[in-house]
Parts: C-alpha cells; sequence; structure tokens
C-alpha cells in the first residue's frame, strides 16, 4: 500500500514485495481486531456488565497474546493492554463490591 509502487528487478524482490503486501493486510485485520475487542470490553465496563466484561476481556487477552506470540505487536504491548484491561473490569467489580 505504499504511495508508488516500486519496480522490482528480481525474482526475489518481486516475491519479496508480494509476501509483504499479503503481510500488512493480514496484520492490519488483526491490529484492527485488537482494537474491536478493547472497544467492547470498554463498553461492557461502562454499561457495568461485569459478566459481560469478564467475557469480553477474556476473549481480547487471548487475541492480544496470540498477536504478540505471531509478532504482530511487541510482548510489552501486550502485556500493558492485558493490564488496563483487568484494572478497567476489576475497578467495576470493586466499586461494585464496596
Amino acid at each position: 500500500m505504499s504511495a508508488q509502487p516500486v519496480l522490482k528487478k528480481n525474482k526475489s524482490a518481486i516475491k519479496r514485495a508480494r509476501q509483504t503486501e499479503a503481510q500488512e493486510l493480514k496484520n492490519r485485520s488483526i491490529r484492527k481486531k485488537l482494537k474491536t475487542l478493547h472497544k467492547k470490553v470498554s463498553a461492557e465496563v461502562a454499561g457495568k456488565n461485569i459478566d459481560g466484561a469478564s467475557a469480553a476481556l477474556k476473549e481480547a487477552i487471548s487475541a492480544i497474546d496470540k498477536a504478540a506470540g505471531n509478532g504482530i505487536i511487541h510482548r510489552n504491548t501486550a502485556s500493558r493492554r492485558i493490564s488496563g484491561l483487568s484494572r478497567l473490569v476489576n475497578s467495576i467489580s470493586s466499586s461494585e463490591a464496596a
């Protein structure tokens, strides 16, 4: 998806460009899914739905871990996102208990 395609001169460069384009599409869709799952958790927390938030959190953690394992996001980024989402869900759990 570069602004102007560069004409490659040899077979390996042409193949590599083709592979890169396919990987970019796949990675982009996975990143978009992560954002959607984050919004889903946030919406459940905003609605004070503890069960829904916990289920959404579980799904989000799984997707984030898979993305980090495949190198789509850095492992520290994955850890930070999981931590933030967990704190968000725990905030409604503790406010309900109090």
